[in-house]
């Protein structure tokens, strides 16, 4: 571990810096905008135009890093997002915020291949796992470190725009001062969705409806908790408490899947996540938003890892590069129709609506493994779970995928030796 910290901290150092910048600034404009008195429709299409944008960059970005190379590409999308959080700054209406949160989008696609690829050819295969666990580490971490900061006193209105500006400005000096060559990269090929879906079904569902969760759960928390009686700082507090509970959970649950049919393990999330919310439907006192939301997230948030490790299981190695891609597409699919129903559901049945949301996902995604694991059998040989960041993620598993590869051609090597 220590040796990985050494040898990539400066990579690091750099993504931290862009995973607190963007989980600063998604919870920044929904508390900011609820204030400038954006409506709750308004604020859920503004929020869900980054992953609409999204969906665009990460079909499109892989390309341009291919054509024109690492640096140029992080230093114009690393430009652009640092405009894009500057234009929030200076206006105060809901189409520009709606064009530059796209922006926004479209582009951090393109920073997440870019580091991941630089880190997988800066490892050796001696520490590449010890690498990506500290990665998914800074994917989980910088999300919950940037929305705190939500939290700090800022009179003027103007400081934490200019917080998320510099951050983002700043990931970019690590990779220009890295003492290694840009890595080669050819993007990835496409698997459709049809395909996957042939393969692993609870993957293909599972991982839309869990994305609805986990964005309408995110983006909603802070303006569920503002209507609530919330101040700024116990708004994003409790979305804090809620990132960290779901982080935390990560790993343990990841283990107990690796031990048992991961169908099980996500009927019993997906429980967790609807008696959490529907408790929290029929109890709507305010001491239970934070414990109710805390215990949604972790329901939820392990949830898409344990359905892309049950993907992967059913892939051939060669299949796993572009099944990630397809994962990608669903997830944000499923993000940017949680984004946009998530606020909108708060004032529905009696201010129960986002709860009785959160509760349907919950039930729908555990049915969808139940039906499954009494359908097809769990396949007799499984991989690890490798845990997998969804805040604001553009291309998870990269890593992971390309090191299964290489490990695949490496023993192939070995055999015609």
């Amino acid at each position: 571990m220590l040796r990985a910290l050494n040898e990539n901290w400066a990579l690091f150092l750099g993504m931290l810096m862009l995973m607190v910048a963007n989980g600063l600034l998604a919870t920044l404009l929904t508390i900011r905008g609820a204030s400038l008195g954006f409506s709750d429709f308004t604020i859920s299409i503004m929020q869900a135009s980054y992953p609409l944008g999204a969906l665009a960059g990460t079909a499109l970005a892989p390309r341009l890093v291919e054509n024109v190379g690492h640096i140029r590409a992080f230093s114009a999308l690393a430009s652009l997002v640092s405009i894009a959080a500057i234009v929030h700054l200076l206006t105060s209406d809901s189409v520009s915020w709606s064009v530059m949160r796209f922006l926004g989008g479209f582009c951090y696609p393109g920073l997440y291949v870019i580091t991941e690829s630089w880190l997988n050819a800066k490892s050796d295969n001696s520490i590449r796992a010890q690498v990506l666990s500290l990665y998914f580490i800074i994917q989980l971490a910088g999300p919950a470190l940037g929305t705190a900061l939500v939290g700090f006193p800022d009179p003027t209105g103007n400081l934490l725009f200019g917080v998320v500006s510099i951050l983002i400005s700043l990931s970019i000096v690590p990779l220009l001062l890295s003492g290694n060559k840009a890595p080669d990269y050819t993007a990835p090929e496409r698997m459709p969705v049809t395909r996957l879906y042939k393969v692993s079904p609870v993957a293909v569902i599972g991982i839309v409806i869990v994305s609805i969760g986990v964005s309408a759960s995110y983006i909603t928390l802070p303006l569920y908790a503002l209507q609530q009686g919330f101040t700024a700082a116990q708004a994003s507090g409790a979305l804090v408490a809620a990132l960290i509970a779901g982080a935390a959970v990560q790993y343990p649950v990841g283990w107990i899947s690796d031990h048992t049919d991961r169908r099980y393990v996500i009927i019993g999330l997906g429980g967790v996540a609807a008696v959490a919310s529907l408790w929290m439907a029929i109890d709507t006192s305010t001491s239970n938003i934070v414990y109710g939301f805390v215990l949604v997230a972790i329901g939820l948030y392990p949830a898409y890892s344990i359905l892309t490790a049950h993907a992967n299981d059913q892939l051939k190695l060669s299949q796993i590069v572009p099944a990630s891609g397809t994962m990608v597409l669903l997830l944000n699919i499923g993000l940017l129709m949680g984004t946009i129903l998530g606020p909108n559901s708060i004032t529905l049945h009696g201010g129960r609506g986002l709860q009785f949301l959160l509760a349907g996902v919950g039930i729908s995604v555990a049915v969808v493994a139940l039906i499954r694991r009494y359908q097809v059998e769990a396949p007799a040989e499984t991989g690890e779970v490798q845990v997998v960041g969804f805040i604001g993620t553009g291309q998870p598993g990269v890593l992971q995928a390309e090191s299964w590869v290489q490990e695949e051609d490496a023993i192939q090597q070995d055999g015609e030796a």
